[in-house]
């Protein structure tokens, strides 16, 4: 009998970790899934002990990728290596994790009647690691904000304040360099304020200073002056956006959230300082549409909804968002010496048939201003006497929500890079994209 007591109790042991994850309502597990992804992916959030309430979170990601010109896992910046005359380019087919990623989410005390928030995250791109098995471990972001109900003051590392638009690809760089600039991650410190317009309808004023890194400046040399190179004064940029549920919601980014109808303009101005001549004024600006074209019959259902995304823009000099090229042209002499021009163009549609499956089509081209003002082309151009015309890249996806932590993607994706010169300096380059990802 005594026996039969200890193995009783035994089996309860063993089996109280099992029954006690039973009982938590762990995301869900039905059809149609619930929102995908907890935290600031998604609607759910999990906190863990610390100091403060903490929440982590992130996915996993793993990418198939085939390219029939061999540029690696991301679509390349500035451009398309072009393919020697009398040779065929080479494909590659690899695959990669290091765009996995892991954030730390802290809620702390109150200040003036604002919440105190930070976050921390990371992948594993960093240092330009090439080898899968040693992927480096990259800030992404990193700040601090508090918020009032109607105003944020945030500072760290965060999005670029030029361009809210991010192209919803599989591809990492999402865009970039092709009418969505690559929105780095920058340090700054913003300011945001939302005015109420009655009833579901409101604007967004963000305002902000940032880290000038956008020219060719390189790492080492972006104080002002150094080392005979140039460096940068602060930039100054900002947002203004006007929403509205008069249109009802439809799915964003990534299908994670939704948004209602948003309008605005945006822009971004700085000085680059020479120490052998003139400074070089460097700027953008643009504008920014969402439009829930089939709204969300509750507002949170995504089956049977469309969105459009667009925006244009203007720049000068602004190469390391992408927006250019390159920085400068002319630069032969410092007298001649100017910001290059450009100006892009994207737009995307998305569209869910059910609410576990997505389907996005898109566009985007980043275009040189004034060809004949590129008489000396950056010398990372392909060609001597070349310079980037444009480039475009078409792509079109499907995601399907297999539950509320998995997802499975396949994407096509065509890409060109225009030089100038005879019309055979082109490279191009055809993708096949697969990823899994495992949203925690």
């Amino acid at each position: 009998m005594k026996k039969i007591k200890l193995l009783v109790a035994a089996c309860l042991l063993v089996s109280a970790p099992a029954m006690a994850e039973e009982s938590v309502p762990y995301n869900c597990d039905y059809s149609p899934s619930c929102e995908v992804a907890p935290g600031i992916y998604g609607a759910m959030k999990s906190p863990v002990t610390s100091k403060f309430n903490l929440s982590l979170g992130g996915y996993v990601k793993l990418d198939y990728v085939h390219n029939t010109n061999a540029v690696g896992p991301l679509s390349p910046v500035p451009g398309l290596p072009m393919t020697p005359p009398g040779q065929v380019s080479k494909d590659e087919s690899l695959f990669t994790a290091k765009q996995s990623r892991i954030w730390f989410r802290v809620a702390g005390p109150t200040f003036m009647g604002a919440k105190t928030n930070a976050l921390i995250e990371a992948d594993f791109y960093g240092a330009n690691s090439l080898s899968n098995e040693f992927g480096n471990v990259r800030m992404r972001h990193a700040y601090g904000s508090l918020d009032w109900t109607n105003t944020q003051v945030l500072f760290g590392q965060f999005w670029d304040i030029f361009t809210p638009a991010a192209a919803d690809t599989i591809d990492f760089r999402q865009g970039g360099a092709t009418g969505a600039p690559a929105n780095p991650r920058v340090p700054q410190i913003r300011l945001t304020q939302k005015i109420k317009l009655g009833e579901g309808n409101g604007l967004r004023f963000v305002f902000g200073v940032q880290n000038p890194v956008q020219d060719a400046a390189v790492a080492g040399d972006n104080s002002m002056s150094k080392n005979g190179s140039f460096g940068s004064v602060v930039n100054a940029a900002g947002q203004i956006m006007f929403s509205s549920n008069a249109l009802g919601v439809s799915p964003g980014f990534m299908g994670l959230g939704m948004s209602p109808l948003q309008i605005g303009v945006f822009g971004m101005a700085g000085s680059q300082k020479f120490t052998d001549g003139p400074a070089v004024d460097v700027y953008g600006y643009g504008a920014y549409g969402f439009v829930p074209i089939l709204k969300s019959k509750d507002g949170k259902n995504r089956a049977m909804t469309l969105s459009l995304e667009t925006q244009a823009y203007i720049a000068a000099g602004l190469d390391v968002q992408a927006a250019t090229a390159q920085a400068v042209v002319n630069n032969t002499t410092p007298a001649t010496r100017s910001a290059a021009k450009g100006y892009g163009l994207y737009g995307q549609l998305k569209f869910f048939p059910t609410q576990d499956l997505g389907i996005t089509v898109g566009y985007g081209r980043r275009n040189a201003l004034n060809y004949a003002s590129y008489k000396n082309p950056a010398p990372a151009t392909p060609v001597a006497g070349t310079f980037e015309k444009y480039n475009e890249m078409l792509y079109g996806n499907i995601h399907y929500d297999l539950n509320a932590a998995v997802r499975v993607a396949t994407e096509y994706q065509y890409q060109r890079t225009q030089y100038s010169g005879p019309a055979s300096n082109f490279g191009q380059n055809n993708t096949v994209r697969a990823a899994v990802y495992y949203f925690f």
